[in-house]
């Protein structure tokens, strides 16, 4: 079949630089009906942007390549516009928290606390909330990690019937419930044994807002190992529970691990709970079970909240936002370097 012939039958195609030049089109057309209209928010030239680049490739892509295929390219330009705008919001927010966080972010804001710092006053630090966000989310982690873990393990492995069932319903329920709820139920503990608040009752809200999304995420990934691991195992003779303890946790304990992490940076920047059953000390605290604690949530919180118009004080907790920011996507990476550090080799 001739070169020619083939070229026929495959029909016109637009160039493969033809969708940057349509997008760069619909920019410049909404740029100009924004100055024309006055309109002044930069979101509202994206969203005219983003219409006119819908528009534009299916006008075009019908014209040259026929319906058909423009319906397939209008597809994926949805998906891609989906996305950028998805995007924007996070690389907004980004922008805006180091910008304004690198103010104060230095190795004194890193390393003191706000002491006799009064929140109007320049100065101060988070030592204190760092060392509380640590001590209470390792405390909840503690917890929450190995009953969420055999939890998952009990439904995948062991679970049937009527309470397989039941345990299923109520992680769900878990799953949605807004966290001043789990602070909510330990305050009311906590008035019942007439105690003041201190760090581990954050904790304690923390790891019931944490276990769900470790059973679930745990879940998951058990179910992700094949039968055919299990069985040969069985075959040989091996238990069940020695079965899941050397077949298949180490199978999926990549996944296991960053469910983990992820359920970890969930809870990192959760207020409500912290700031009913913690209450906040400007002081460095080092001992959980004792005395108010800060942390970095209600840190941001209080800065902004009490800042009466100083600048300092919005300077502190956008540095502190940034700061936990950072936190979360370092636990990030270290979930994505376990997870591949202990990924099942497959190679030889």
């Amino acid at each position: 079949m001739s070169t020619a012939t083939v070229s026929t039958l495959r029909g016109a195609r637009l160039p493969k630089w033809s969708p940057y030049a349509i997008a760069a089109g619909s920019v410049a057309v909404a740029v100009g009906i924004g100055l024309g209209a006055g309109l002044d928010s930069e979101v509202q030239w994206g969203l005219i942007a983003a219409i006119l680049f819908l528009v534009g490739t299916y006008g075009i892509a019908a014209r040259v390549e026929g319906r058909r295929q423009a319906k397939d390219r209008i597809a994926t330009s949805l998906v891609w516009v989906s996305f950028l705008i998805a995007l924007i919001p996070l690389v907004s927010l980004i922008w805006v928290t180091v910008a304004r966080g690198v103010k104060v972010l230095d190795v004194y804001f890193l390393t003191h606390s706000m002491g006799v710092v009064a929140d109007t006053e320049p100065g101060g630090g988070i030592y204190h909330a760092i060392l509380g966000s640590l001590e209470q989310v390792g405390l909840a982690t503690v917890i929450a990690a190995p009953i969420g873990v055999l939890t998952a393990i009990y439904l995948v492995e062991y679970g049937r019937g009527n309470l397989s069932r039941a345990i299923t319903f109520f992680v769900d329920v878990m799953t949605g419930i807004p966290s001043i709820v789990a602070g909510l139920f330990i305050l009311s503990l906590m008035l019942m044994f007439e105690m003041q608040p201190f760090g581990f009752a954050g904790s304690l809200a923390l790891a019931i807002l944490m276990m769900p999304v470790v059973v679930r995420s745990t879940e998951e990934m058990l179910k992700l190992v094949p039968n055919e691991l299990r069985e040969a195992s069985l075959a040989l003779g091996v238990p069940k529970w020695r079965t899941i303890l050397k077949v298949v946790l180490p199978t999926s304990i990549g996944g296991i691990t960053t469910g983990v992490m992820l359920a970890v940076a969930r809870i990192a920047g959760e207020t409500a709970p912290v700031l009913l059953l913690v209450f906040g000390n400007p002081f460095i605290n080092n001992n959980p079970f004792e005395g108010a604690q800060a942390s970095l949530p209600l840190y941001i919180y209080q800065q902004y909240a009490n800042s009466a118009g100083s600048g300092a004080a919005y300077d502190r907790a956008w540095a502190a936002s940034l700061t936990l920011i950072a936190f979360v996507m370092i636990l990030n990476l270290v979930a994505r370097g376990i997870a591949r550090w202990k990924a099942p080799k497959t190679g030889r």
